[in-house]
């Protein structure tokens, strides 16, 4: 047995109750013996109308915080454009001194 499974388990059983609970239905459920059906369908109409407008409100600041992560992304990315572009000018320049250095070193051991 891994050796991190116990604390994960022993950290997690204290909410396996409240993580139940919100995992079941919240809808009223119908009941067959009901005398109230046209109730009981408006109540279950009325729910569904709420949780519908409380997962549009969602949607909405998800849609907010979206917006924002994809500005910040654009932001990143241009700003990891600039130092790439930075980047490969120093390489450049790296380069032609190498070649210099070399090819006067070479010029050193021939004149010898």
């Amino acid at each position: 047995m891994a050796s991190w499974l116990l604390p994960a388990l022993k950290a997690v059983l204290p909410h396996v109750g409240s993580i139940i609970s919100a995992a079941t239905p919240v809808f009223t459920k119908r009941k067959a013996d009901a005398p109230h059906q046209g109730a009981l369908l408006q109540q279950q109409i009325a729910e569904l109308q709420a949780a519908c407008s409380q997962n549009a409100a969602n949607i909405k600041e998800l849609a907010a915080q979206l917006q924002s992560t994809v500005a910040a992304l654009e932001q990143a990315a241009s700003s990891a454009e600039v130092n790439l572009k930075q980047t490969k000018v120093y390489c450049a320049a790296a380069v032609v001194l190498s070649i210099i250095a070399f090819s006067i070193a070479l010029l050193l051991v021939f004149t010898r």
